[in-house]
């Protein structure tokens, strides 16, 4: 309330905002307080989340990086999901010790699942080469799988991939609610199957995932045919049909969003040389 009240100077606001943080949570018709914190679910949560981060954390890692830190510091954060890089390794080891401190004085902790320290980018495959080490580590963010890959010709590339996991939660959603619609007609399939297909697309179609996103539109392809042959036991739906269908309804994946060197260029405007 602190952090809101710095920036929120009407009083019926703050008011508002402390009777609702107040209220508890119903769940399955039992009322349950609310200790601390804010109620998971809830449509404001979110927004106190970033207002109580950006006070936490945004503005000290500026000053740390400032103050601190010997070489370039990276920082992006979506929510409470954060990823740091550092140019030096020591850098990421008095900062890793520092923010356990800085979230510990505001009630927070870091995921000790989640949370580690990794070698990654350009120079990582060589210098785990020369410890003896294997392949560069590979973290999810966002959705992603970041892998330290190489273009075609040798240079370093980030590859971002769907995480197998969540495409493999989102592939049987799918089924599942295929076999609801499965006596649906097949226009009326293919036309709900083909937004759900665009609107996946939409996030993940990003550069370097165009392979496992084909995979993607194979299942759910393979995943239709299975439906559409439970519709009846005298089924004639065969794999050259149902490739009709796919090719007429189901989109097939395009990269819709720039290598991150252009978004950046872009946002920019040319005016740094930093890539």
């Amino acid at each position: 309330m602190k952090f809101v009240a710095h920036r929120v100077g009407d009083k019926r606001i703050l008011r508002l905002i402390q009777k609702w943080l107040a209220a508890g949570v119903l769940e399955n018709g039992k009322w349950s307080a609310t200790e601390e914190g804010t109620p998971q679910g809830a449509t404001i949560s979110p927004l106190l989340a970033n207002v109580y981060l950006h006070y936490v954390f945004d503005l000290w890692v500026q000053q740390w990086r400032a103050r601190t830190a010997r070489g370039a510091v990276y920082v992006v954060r979506y929510a409470d999901d954060i990823v740091v890089g550092f140019q030096h390794e020591v850098d990421a080891v008095r900062f890793h010790a520092d923010q356990r401190q800085r979230l510990a004085h505001f009630g927070l902790e870091l995921h000790p699942d989640r949370t580690r320290l990794l070698r990654f980018g350009r120079f990582a495959e060589e210098r785990r080469r020369e410890r003896g080490q294997g392949k560069p580590e590979t973290f999810n963010f966002l959705g992603f799988t970041h892998v330290c890959g190489k273009s075609r010709s040798g240079q370093f590339l980030l590859l971002r991939l769907t995480v197998k996991d969540r495409m493999r939660a989102k592939l049987k959603a799918i089924r599942e609610d295929l076999l609801r619609r499965r006596h649906l007609p097949v226009p009326v399939q293919g036309e709900w199957l083909g937004a759900v297909v665009r609107g996946y697309f939409a996030y993940h179609a990003v550069p370097t995932n165009t392979q496992r996103l084909q995979s993607f539109r194979v299942e759910v392809t393979r995943s239709w045919l299975h439906a559409l042959r439970r519709r009846s036991q005298r089924t004639r739906m065969t794999w050259e049909r149902m490739h009709r269908l796919a090719e007429r309804w189901i989109p097939a994946p395009h990269v819709l969003h720039p290598y991150p060197w252009d978004r950046f260029d872009e946002r920019t405007r040319g005016r740094s040389r930093v890539r």
